[in-house]
């Protein structure tokens, strides 16, 4: 029989810092490292050429930091069943190490057949978890103590050394052109763990003292909030470590503002893996409308046009043609950004939510899967549960771009001939769509829905210990990835 060998499959967790599959794979006598580029995800409508831009950065000084402790970074093209199959040719290994995944419809297919691979191999596949998502939960009571457990346990300690089979070297990384991919529209941002720490290092250190004001606008909140969504995102930092050194700084420093302002941060931390944990206990959010009685409401009346317009930044509402334009240029904007650029597709264009938030998800660098199609569904009015909020582009300009500085530099045309006209009547689109969803929402199957959504997926309170995050809160509404970070 084969002595015990490791095979650490990295996913969406590129980094060494508390990484659990890396500390189990040190009590291996034989180990090895995996990242598998899948055509399933590069073929995936949410996957853009700017997100394996990122990858591929945060990838290179992964593998080197495994290199430097004696573990080869295997980089594979190919499906993932695939490439195990063929690899255990090459490496016996006898047991799989990776992280939990909550992830889009691709990747949980991909998921279960890794594991039903494993099992007709005789291969032990061991699974961490690495955010405050609870795998097969069965109620939401609880919850929120139990995030809060997780997060503060102590971090996963990184060995010294592995021991890696003789003859395997880390792969070279491929290019764009080699993957297919050619142009990229976007900016994108500097990659990698050191990056991420750096990133959080600054905003504790004092860029995040504004926060809780800056997250709001889009002239502010790039360099006020924390920016490391794409990070948690791609994993190259874990939500613990950003949690307890946000902690940490709660408690040590005598800067009152700070303080306030990263408790506010520190609270939002939870909302980012309550809202991962919806799409975590019912995969078919990603497709379906949480409330079933909102099927066929808009759904046959989506219209081309006005969808290309609005991806386009081209609907002749000022504050949406700008958010979108920076938001295709940069693959980032703010929370409330994002939230009025969904709430102006559903409500003025009547769009149904899963073609735009498809477009967005390609849009986003920090596409996460849970949180996205929660949004879009709690933007677009179709939970059953949350309060129906209708963003007027008009009070978003004047609450946060009330000199017209932001929406001048990215429509610079506004105000000549070649700016067009707003694609929509505001006043009679709204109300076409208050009249159909409030009436929707009287109905006896409306109301059954809800109250069954609210005890799957309700947020819970309770179980929450003391500490920095436990402060008084006005009433707010949910948030999501962008304002978060």
């Amino acid at each position: 029989m084969n002595a015990p060998a490791a095979l650490v499959w990295f996913k969406r967790d590129l980094r060494l810092r508390d990484h659990a599959p890396l500390a189990e794979a040190g009590r291996f006598e034989r180990a090895l490292a995996l990242f598998v580029i899948e055509p399933e995800w590069l073929g995936s409508p949410e996957c853009d050429a700017r997100h394996v831009r990122f990858l591929l950065d945060a990838l290179a000084p992964l593998r080197d930091g495994l290199a430097a402790r004696g573990l080869p970074l295997l980089v594979r093209i190919g499906s993932a069943v695939e490439v195990l199959t063929e690899l255990r040719r090459e490496f016996a290994f006898t047991h799989l190490l990776s992280h939990e995944e909550t992830g889009p419809g691709w990747s949980y297919t991909r998921d279960r057949a890794v594991a039903a691979w494993c099992r007709a191999e005789g291969v032990v596949w061991q699974e961490f978890a690495q955010t405050g998502v609870v795998r097969r939960l069965r109620s939401r009571a609880g919850w929120a103590g139990r995030w809060a457990q997780r997060m503060s346990a102590p971090e996963a300690v990184l060995p010294g050394g592995f021991a890696a089979p003789p003859g395997m070297a880390p792969s070279p990384l491929p290019t764009l052109r080699d993957l297919g991919l050619h142009g990229i529209d976007a900016r994108v941002p500097p990659a990698g763990e050191r990056v991420a720490w750096a990133m959080l290092e600054s905003f504790l250190a004092g860029r995040g003292r504004d926060y809780r004001h800056a997250l709001s606008s889009p002239v502010t909140a790039a360099e006020g909030c924390s920016r490391l969504s794409e990070h948690l995102a791609f994993g190259t930092i874990s939500m613990r470590c950003v949690h307890q050194a946000t902690e940490a700084v709660i408690r040590s420093t005598p800067d009152r503002t700070l303080a306030h302002a990263l408790r506010g941060f520190a609270g939002r931390l939870r909302w980012h893996c309550h809202f991962m944990q919806k799409l975590e206990d019912e995969p078919a959010i990603e497709f379906r409308n949480f409330s079933r009685a909102c099927d066929g409401l808009r759904e046959d009346a989506f219209d081309r046009e006005r969808f290309e317009a609005w991806c386009e930044g081209r609907t002749g509402f000022p504050m949406v043609d700008a958010c979108m334009r920076q938001l295709r240029a940069t693959g980032w904007i703010n929370f409330r950004m994002r939230a009025m650029l969904v709430s102006f597709a559903a409500y003025h264009l009547w769009l149904h939510w899963r073609e735009p938030g498809l477009f967005l998800a390609g849009q986003f660098l920090d596409f996460e899967p849970g949180i996205h199609w929660s949004q879009m569904q709690m933007q677009s009015g179709t939970t059953g549960i949350n309060t129906l909020r209708i963003y007027s582009p008009a009070k978003q300009a004047r609450d946060h771009d009330p000199t017209g500085e932001y929406v001048r530099r990215w429509v610079p045309e506004i105000g000549t001939p070649a700016y067009p006209k707003p694609i929509v009547d505001e006043r009679e689109a709204l109300a076409f769509a208050r009249e159909r969803l409030f009436g929707l929402r009287g109905t006896a199957q409306a109301k059954r829905e809800a109250d069954a959504i609210q005890a799957k997926h309700g947020s819970r309170r309770s179980g929450l210990p003391p500490s920095g995050m436990r402060v008084r809160r006005t009433k707010r509404p949910p948030v999501g990835q962008g304002e978060l970070f």
